[in-house]
């Protein structure tokens, strides 16, 4: 069965305010990045089992007005001279100057960089951090992050009830979350006129060395898999993985496949490097708003994935509170509506749909924005994986990866 393609809205960077709740990954490794790469991949693969957990750090909030947030690029909104408007807000109502930084680049190669300290319960540099749920899981499991506060947090009761009680953060102790979005297609319709509708499409001999897949194995993994007909959020194996992980092997050892790349898969995409590619949905919508309506996002006709990104307060962080305001502020529906009109990504805010409507009216029939129940039966969660999986998986698709 074919998907209609998804409508575009370059004024608006997407909402959802719908469900989803377990373990996705948002980007890995980035590919071609080399044997340093790949130390760090085998490093935040380890499971620090037996390792006594640290000691949070004491609460300064009360005294130092400051707040250092490590997130991802392109994922707050912005104006023309680099100032972040709804931050700067929340300065001018709360006295708390806030350092934000593009500094998480992959959920792997971030972990690599900061692990050891947070073993020790060391300050990392970031007072709260956006990562996606199963890296939270990690943490959370390891004492890495601090308890939550949910009397600082009023506004957590604007958050979307499918995603308050998930397994990886049972009632929300320790996570709460930031955005999320989809993963897809997507394809220049100037190149393709006649769009695609399957992940199979993209191994059409006429797109040889024309197409790009996602260096996030959930993502273009699951997307494969669920070509094939596996349900990726039930009871599959090392049978189904491995049939999946031999198409995308076959596909790169044969040169249809051009680029295994994270963020700048959208470079290829723009110089046409690439005609078509397994993508982040809000990226598109980015990208038609900055470089032209050249190309068009659909979930695939098999379905696609969901992911999601949380905020998380590091355990060596001495401002807990003021990341407890900053999060409580953002759950605000009007802001997270006018953050969401940027990013072009999930936001988990109930009320955000009206404040967004009052935007744009049109807004509530963008299925990027508001998708309805056939939408939304199109898009999968990637099962949770145990340890002993995740490092397997993870090798194999890396594997693959760095020899592209």
């Amino acid at each position: 069965m074919s998907t209609r393609p998804l409508p575009q809205d370059p004024m608006i960077r997407s909402l959802i305010a719908q469900a989803r709740q377990s373990q996705l990954n948002r980007r890995t490794l980035l590919a071609g990045a080399g044997a340093g790469a790949t130390a760090l991949a085998l490093a935040a693969c380890s499971t620090g089992g037996g390792q006594a957990k640290p000691t949070p750090a004491a609460d300064t909030s009360a005294t130092d007005k400051t707040l250092n947030w490590a997130n991802w690029a392109a994922y707050i909104d912005e104006d023309d001279d680099g100032n972040y408007p709804t931050l700067v807000r929340f300065t001018e109502e709360t006295g708390i100057e806030v350092n934000y930084e593009v500094a998480v680049d992959d959920n792997n190669t971030y972990y690599g960089k900061v692990k050891d300290q947070l073993a020790l319960g060391k300050d990392i540099g970031a007072d709260t951090v956006c990562l996606t749920d199963w890296m939270v899981g990690r943490w959370i499991r390891f004492g890495y992050t601090q308890e939550l506060n949910h009397d600082n947090i009023p506004n957590l009761a604007n958050l979307t009830p499918a995603l308050a009680d998930p397994d990886f953060d049972p009632g929300r102790k320790f996570s709460v979350p930031w955005q999320g979005g989809f993963a897809g297609i997507a394809w220049n319709k100037e190149a393709i006129p006649g769009g695609l509708t399957s992940v199979s499409d993209l191994w059409d001999s006429s797109l040889k060395g024309r197409i790009g897949v996602l260096s996030e194995m959930r993502d273009t993994m699951g997307c494969i898999m669920l070509d094939m007909g596996v349900d990726i959020t039930g009871d599959w194996g090392d049978e189904e993985y491995s049939a999946a992980i031999e198409v995308l092997r076959q596909q790169v050892e044969d040169g249809q496949v051009r680029n295994i790349k994270g963020n700048s898969y959208l470079e290829d995409l723009k110089s046409e490097d690439t005609l078509a590619a397994i993508v982040w949905s809000g990226d598109i919508t980015v990208l038609n708003a900055e470089a032209g309506d050249k190309w068009e996002f659909a979930l695939p006709s098999a379905g696609g994935t969901l992911w999601n990104d949380n905020f998380l307060v590091p355990v060596g962080s001495t401002r807990k509170t003021n990341a407890e305001t900053l999060i409580n502020y953002y759950y605000e529906p009007e802001v997270a509506a006018e953050v969401a009109a940027w990013v072009n990504y999930i936001t988990p805010v109930v009320g955000a749909k009206e404040a967004a409507t009052a935007m744009d009216p049109e807004l509530a029939e963008n299925q990027l924005i508001f998708p309805n129940e056939e939408t939304l039966s199109q898009a999968h969660i990637f099962r949770t994986l145990s340890g002993a999986e995740e490092q397997k998986y993870q090798a194999e698709f890396q594997s693959i990866l760095l020899g592209s």
